[in-house]
């Protein structure tokens, strides 16, 4: 059922350029989207705001290099749309975008990540995250996918939307780590990483004891016994940033 609620999002092949009011006429007066850019990398935030001021719509008025400066920022106010990459250094993405929905739903987030799997895309989703693009996009999605969650609408590409129609039909198609729960798959990640449970638990602020359990838990559902096995796992499936596949040049 989550995975249909994802998929209903997405039919709007070509994002409008402009909303429109209640009776179907356009705005009377421009009005520019106050935008924040949530990346690690100051390289890439500074292309996303060269390419997002081309559009009249938009205007980055901040920036941040991690979950805490961009919750410090968020709670000054004045953000109409975040953009923002999961993988960020001081917490899990998802985590973030909880914690922002938390602070005001009214906030629209589009999630621009190096990872194109349908897991992440339904993650984030779930999380409260309007929109799902991968940083492989051209800058023509990128903007495209900002005007249709300015107007209210939910966001992921098609190649996302076919692969969460695939799963659907074929429910045999879904790898197992899509049937891991958050927390779970957090822990995966982090022990794929090479991470002891110890070091887990102090990251992420919670019990060794329930790091283990989250560690039983994944390794029953995954069908795996080793940490090994997680790491071995988590590399062909390029769950892990470091094995991510950038063959394909970054375009936006």
């Amino acid at each position: 059922m989550e995975m249909d609620r994802a998929v209903a999002v997405v039919r709007d092949r070509e994002p409008q350029a402009h909303c429109t009011d209640a009776i179907g006429h356009a705005p009377s007066a421009p009005h520019r989207h106050r935008m924040l850019i949530v990346d690690d990398h100051a390289i890439v935030r500074e292309g996303l705001k060269q390419l997002i001021h081309r559009d009249p719509a938009f205007m980055v008025i901040a920036e941040a290099s991690s979950a805490a400066h961009a919750m410090q920022r968020l709670r000054h106010g004045g953000i109409d749309i975040v953009l923002m990459d999961i993988a960020l250094p001081d917490r899990d993405g998802i985590e973030l975008l909880k914690q922002i929905k938390l602070l005001s739903t009214h906030l629209r987030v589009l999630v621009c990540s190096l990872h194109q799997t349908s897991a992440y895309a339904v993650r984030a989703m779930r999380a409260g995250a309007a929109g799902y693009i991968s940083k492989q996009c051209t800058p023509g999605i990128l903007l495209g996918a900002l005007h249709q969650i300015a107007c209210g609408k939910k966001y992921i590409s098609d190649e996302l939307a076919q692969q969460l129609a695939d799963q659907l039909l074929d429910d045999s198609l879904l790898p197992a780590h899509e049937r891991l729960s958050d927390r779970e798959y957090q822990t995966l990640l982090k022990l794929a990483a090479g991470m002891s449970v110890t070091e887990i638990a102090t990251q992420l602020a919670l019990s060794v004891k329930t790091i283990s359990m989250y560690r039983a838990r994944l390794l029953i559902k995954m069908r795996m016994r080793k940490n090994a096995e997680l790491t071995h796992y988590a590399i062909r499936h390029q769950l892990l940033p470091e094995f991510i596949d950038t063959s394909v040049s970054v375009a936006c």
